[in-house]
């Protein structure tokens, strides 16, 4: 399976996902990754239904979606990885799967979170995980947008006093 583009968004698909960053990224396969979002059968139809028609879509627990990864049967998938936070996304680095740069370009505003830029938020949690990602060697992006130029997403934690 070939990693067109991985985005931590937790809209996971929606018009900018299903629109532009789809052409953006040449994915012919969309995998939405998380154990919540896959229980939730409302949300998972939801997301399947707003798909674009000529890529196939699927709402997959992670240790799933890491089965599939290493699955030869999908080799010819060019896929996009959806995530809803970078815990998610650590756990497939982890569970072997070959990442090389995420996106981040949502991760909304709740109690206990800080703002760092207009669309994202951490807290303590998300702050470890994009730690132990960054120390893996894996490029962290800040792009609500395609057209937004990348922004660091550790300079962008550093300047805002939540890192050394």
């Amino acid at each position: 399976m070939e990693i067109s583009f991985v985005r931590i968004d937790d809209r996971l698909i929606h018009g900018q996902v299903a629109t532009v960053w789809v052409k953006e990224s040449k994915c012919n396969k969309i995998i939405a990754c998380s154990d919540e979002v896959a229980k939730d059968q409302l949300r998972k139809t939801l997301l399947l239904q707003v798909a674009p028609a000529d890529v196939k879509a699927y709402v997959l627990p992670i240790d799933k979606a890491i089965e599939a990864y290493k699955n030869p049967k999908y080799n010819d998938f060019k896929t996009m990885f959806l995530f809803t936070n970078p815990s998610d996304a650590l756990r497939m680095i982890e569970g072997g799967v070959d990442i090389k740069s995420i996106n981040v370009g949502g991760m909304c505003y709740k109690e206990g979170k800080t703002q760092i830029t207009g669309a994202v938020s951490v807290n303590d949690k998300d702050i470890e995980a994009f730690k132990k990602i960054h120390e893996k060697g894996i490029e962290l992006e800040v792009r609500q947008i395609a057209s937004n130029p990348k922004v660091d997403l550790m300079e962008k934690l550093k300047a805002s006093g939540l890192i050394d």
